[in-house]
């Protein structure tokens, strides 16, 4: 999978037909070891947004050398990394998703880390995983094991949570303006003009995905620009950034966040505040709550005063949806500690919201 800026004037050229747009999805899940791979490339640099850096940084002090050290060699910031470690039907969770990269052919693990070594000189690591001995497979399988338990899973609700609203957006986007506007916002510099699909800064490339169509998947690590597959015979699949990619906050004990909560603002606004967090409107949230349309209303408006939740009007529906300082105080961290992003202005006490 190309994973950088390459020639100013190099392009990625993907065909679609009307068999490819109508078979086109969008994912409606983060996809664990995209995220697994796309955050390892993030810990390798040394720039990027800001709401990375505290991670980053909690990361770098805290993960064993003995695990980064592999996984870093197999999944270099620059140029390719192999298509194994990102199998194309993840679904099942991060168990099942790991036993498909665990089961991957012989073959296709020595092929992938050939086109790896002629990028980057080959460790003995990376030579014995291409012999797919047992030993060098399971050593693989529990740096990934136990990078994901310390550098992934403890954030997973605040990582899903960004990469669900940013495909609610586009789901609503697509049902005004069709996959033609999805794609075509996908990123700022991609450009979707007579069916092409043009990415640049790749490699000069013509994809045709001939009827296959392909997977829209959103990833919250994924953030210069959108990335892929190396092999186009694979299922086709296009890991595009999300919008707005806020610091991740660390996951609490569920009885924990709402004994807290329910003390700091009172059971019925805690819970209206914690059915924010996938999106929610007036009338869901007066259902799940059961109190009338009218209490829901105002305690939505005491929410969105202090800063806690966004609404949006859609046709003849009103949408809530948590903001970084209201999902703070759902995780109960401190919004100022610097595990979220200073410039986000829904991180404000003043209940200024941003747009999309």
């Amino acid at each position: 999978m190309p994973l950088d800026f390459w020639g100013k004037d190099t392009m990625l050229r993907i065909h679609f037909t009307a068999d490819d747009l109508a078979r086109t999805s969008l994912a409606a899940e983060p996809d664990e070891l995209w995220e697994v791979l796309l955050s390892l490339h993030m810990l390798q640099v040394e720039d990027g947004p800001v709401p990375y850096g505290a991670w980053r940084q909690r990361m770098r002090r805290r993960l064993p050398r003995e695990t980064i050290g592999p996984l870093a060699a197999l999944a270099p910031p620059i140029g390719y990394s192999p298509d194994f470690l990102t199998p194309p039907d993840s679904t099942g969770g991060f168990e099942a998703a790991l036993d498909q990269l665990l089961s991957t052919p012989r073959h296709r693990v020595r092929e992938d880390l050939s086109m790896l070594a002629t990028r980057r000189t080959a460790s003995s690591w990376v030579r014995e995983l291409s012999d797919a001995r047992p030993d060098s497979l399971n050593r693989l399988g529990h740096a990934v094991r136990v990078y994901h338990r310390s550098a992934l899973a403890p954030y997973w609700s605040s990582l899903r949570g960004a990469v669900r609203a940013d495909q609610r957006h586009r789901l609503e986007r697509m049902s005004t303006g069709g996959v033609g506007a999805v794609l075509a916002e996908l990123h700022p510099g991609v450009r979707w003009r007579n069916q092409v699909l043009e990415i640049p800064k790749f490699p000069d490339e013509e994809v045709r995905l001939d009827g296959r169509g392909i997977r829209l998947q959103p990833s919250y690590f994924c953030w210069r620009a959108p990335t892929k597959l190396g092999d186009h015979d694979l299922p086709p699949v296009l890991v595009y950034p999300i919008r707005n990619a806020a610091g991740l906050q660390l996951d609490r004990s569920p009885s924990d966040s709402e004994q807290s909560l329910a003390a700091l603002l009172g059971r019925t606004r805690a819970n209206v505040l914690a059915l924010t967090v996938d999106g929610c409107t007036t009338t869901e949230l007066a259902r799940a709550c059961k109190i009338t349309l009218a209490t829901a209303s105002h305690q939505t408006a005491v929410l969105r005063d202090a800063g806690l939740i966004e609404s949006r009007r859609y046709g003849k529906s009103v949408r809530h949806q948590v903001t970084g300082l209201g999902r703070a105080l759902l995780n109960g961290l401190d919004p100022w500690s610097g595990d979220t992003d200073p410039h986000d202005d829904r991180l404000s006490p003043s209940g200024t919201h941003r747009g999309p």
